[in-house]
């Protein structure tokens, strides 16, 4: 029935017999895979009224005997119904049946799966722009809201941050790279490298709380859960952005200039951005089941900042541990940086190929993962 978005079936069940068998519904959103709702239950060989969601879209009703003991064949891999309806304007404005299977199913949709994949995280993205930059701005604003410096804080915490390594290892321990063994060398050069450290380690040190901090907002409204490790990945960009520009100033009052190769930054900082936040989709959707994920993380960032060579020249390193040590990508992103704003060069296309492949690889299966589980979110917090 158009009007009242109602679908009747009375599907054949050849082989089941006897009571205590039904046949029942399940709609699921074909385009996501998620589950909505499941319809009613009524003994074999009667009529199944289906009723549709008022909400514009389009629907696929899984409508499948079930075994006694609540086992719905269609999970077993046998034959269902499978009826795929549109509804708009508060009706049914389409709607086809056909007999398949599961596994038939997920080999027609490979192809449409694989899109949804390639281009699910992007169209989150785009469609939640104004969204996202609204929770980034109160993200870090209410950061420091109520201290006495306020949002400069946005600026001295990672100035202050940094001026503790330097101390640490430019002025106690004398540390010192390359040619130039003065001080002001090794701070740009130390600078240099923390700037993708910052952006990556807040948002990394954040995202297995990302959902629980909003759990109000997971259970309770029709909210794009998807976003929330996105604005903590860009939180952490802004305050790399601060520190930015902290180093160019303290580039151009030593060095009186900035090099050409400035320009060619989003290089780097693109990939970096899509590696971070496909970690931060990963670790979001972990760390709602595994709750002591972020005491991990805390330890893992930092065995990983002095294993990767931030505050010390490879040169430091046993040779025999060079090649993993520094084959992590963190050190690739670091080594990108120093290339374009220290020595004025450009990174190889290889490893420009390399870093672009991995990121691009890491957000797509971050973002695959926390689809997959964002459905049970509000079952488990």
């Amino acid at each position: 029935d158009p009007e009242t978005r109602s679908i009747r079936a009375n599907p054949e069940v050849p082989g089941l017999q006897g009571e205590g068998h039904f046949v029942g519904a399940q709609i699921f959103d074909p385009d996501t895979g998620i589950f909505i709702r499941e319809g009613p239950w009524v003994p074999l060989g009667e009529d199944l009224e289906i009723q549709l969601p008022p909400e514009k879209g389009r629907y696929h009703i899984y409508v499948s005997a079930i075994r006694s003991g609540k086992q719905w064949l269609y999970l077993e891999g046998k034959p269902f119904l499978l009826l795929e309806s549109t509804v708009a304007d508060g009706r049914i404005v389409g709607a086809e049946s056909s007999t398949t299977t599961l596994g038939k199913l997920r080999r027609r949709n490979w192809p449409r799966n694989l899109k949804t994949v390639l281009t699910s995280p992007f169209r989150a993205l785009a469609g939640n722009f104004s969204l996202i930059r609204a929770m980034v701005r109160r993200d870090v604003s209410a950061r420091y809201r109520g201290s006495f410096g306020d949002i400069a804080w946005t600026i001295l915490h990672p100035m202050l941050l940094m001026a503790t390594y330097f101390f640490v290892f430019g002025v106690v321990l004398k540390a010192r790279v390359g040619a130039d063994t003065s001080r002001s060398g090794y701070a740009l050069w130390f600078l240099a490298g923390m700037l993708p450290w910052l952006a990556f380690s807040e948002a990394i040190g954040r995202a297995p709380h990302a959902v629980l901090e909003q759990r109000n907002l997971v259970k309770k409204l029709v909210f794009p859960v998807e976003i929330l490790p996105v604005v903590q990945t860009v939180s952490g960009l802004v305050t790399s952005g601060f520190a930015l520009l902290v180093f160019s100033a303290a580039l151009l009052l030593i060095r009186h200039s900035l090099p050409a190769t400035f320009l060619a930054l989003p290089l780097i900082v693109v990939p970096q951005a899509m590696w971070t936040l496909g970690l931060a989709w990963l670790l979001a959707a972990i760390g709602v089941f595994f709750r002591d994920l972020t005491q991990i993380i805390g330890f893992v960032l930092t065995l990983l900042f002095f294993l990767t060579p931030i505050c010390y020249p490879e040169s430091a390193l046993p040779k025999e541990a060079l090649p993993v040590l520094t084959a992590n990508p963190i050190y690739a992103f670091v080594q990108g940086y120093r290339n374009l704003l220290l020595d004025a060069t450009l990174p190889s296309s290889a490893s420009l190929v390399r870093i672009w492949l991995l990121s691009l690889g890491t957000m797509l299966f971050g973002y695959a993962v926390f689809h997959k589980l964002r459905r049970i979110f509000p079952d488990v917090i």
